[in-house]
């Protein structure tokens, strides 16, 4: 095949066609080192078999079942079909109703989307908290720069309900808190959204909480306003008022892609379903600690006993469960 330098004077088509090529690679090479895989089993599941070999038969077996785990993994992958699945993600957290209880529900999610990118070996940074008055957040944004994190997390989005005894209650009477997940694909250069210098409002402002003094001295704390959306972030989590501004910009860009991406959907007249699943008050999950313990996905139907587990970041069980069924309900 002859080369074509014209090729890469089109900026934009050029990202484009490299942009398909990485998504087919992400498809085929792993199907190609499965099929690489089974074949071996099979050479040497045969061998076990002529030459009566027990231990390589027991090597094949385990191979199989190694292969098996793995098939599982890749049926999930293919799942991630989305236009921008295979994006990293923003994920902000607020509590909702609750008060207190609310604000330390908030901080128990953060701990468990934390565990879970520890466990899944997903590059994350804390790029926004809030601290609450008495206990818990009233805010956090996580930047996960990792492969399919957009993918895998964006089910998260939505209302989280908890049913528990509250430590903040003297009498120890059984509340229930709330608290909102939202999940946007990590936008980078390569994604043209049109921002405005005109229509940013930037105010610098002290840090709030830990810190030390430096973050009680300085101005380094950067928050943005998008005049014509209305659209506010801030960041707040480094010293550098420049570091602040671009962690700040990355998250409005993020939004504003969503948005543009919801616009779109309302176009096909499909925005209204998303808006029910993650309006206030119509949760997506519950997780209940007293008076038994269950943690109950109300979209799919999934639900687990071992609750603590899951708080601790094992929830790839009700991600997986999401992700088949929203690929059932697509046709997929």
């Amino acid at each position: 095949m002859q080369a074509q330098p014209e090729f890469w004077s089109d900026r934009t088509r050029a990202a484009e066609a490299v942009q398909r090529l990485s998504a087919l690679r992400r498809t085929f090479e792993p199907l190609a080192a499965f099929e690489t895989r089974l074949e071996e089993l099979a050479v040497l599941a045969e061998l076990a078999r002529d030459e009566g070999d027990e231990a390589t038969a027991a090597e094949a077996a385990a191979g199989a079942q190694a292969l098996a785990a793995s098939l599982e993994h890749l049926e999930v992958q293919f799942l991630l079909s989305g236009p921008d699945d295979a994006r990293g993600a923003l994920l902000e957290i607020h509590p909702g109703a609750g008060g207190t209880d609310s604000q330390d529900w908030a901080e128990m999610l953060l701990r468990m989307y934390t565990r879970f990118l520890e466990r899944q070996g997903m590059k994350h940074e804390l790029i926004d908290l809030q601290a609450g008055e008495e206990a818990g957040i009233k805010s956090a944004v996580l930047e996960i720069d990792h492969e399919f994190a957009f993918g895998w997390l964006r089910s998260e989005s939505g209302v989280h309900r908890l049913v528990r005894i509250s430590p903040f209650d003297a009498q120890a009477r059984r509340h229930t808190a709330f608290a909102s997940v939202f999940v946007f694909p990590l936008v980078e250069e390569d994604v043209q959204v049109e921002i405005n210098e005109a229509d940013l409002r930037i105010d610098t402002f002290r840090a709030s909480g830990a810190g030390g003094q430096h973050v009680n001295k300085t101005s380094s704390a950067i928050r943005i306003v998008h005049l014509p959306t209305g659209i506010t972030v801030q960041c707040q989590t480094e010293r550098s008022q420049h570091r602040n501004r671009e962690s700040a910009m990355k998250m409005l860009r993020a939004r504003l892609y969503m948005l543009a991406v919801e616009e779109e959907r309302k176009k096909r007249e499909a925005i209204e379903n998303e808006k029910k699943e993650i309006a206030w008050g119509s949760q997506i999950r519950s997780y209940v600690l007293q008076p038994y313990t269950k943690v109950k996905d109300h979209r799919t139907e999934w639900e687990a006993g071992d609750v603590t587990a899951f708080l601790d970041g094992k929830i790839e069980d009700a991600i997986d469960a999401y992700l088949r069924a929203t690929s059932q309900a697509a046709g997929r």
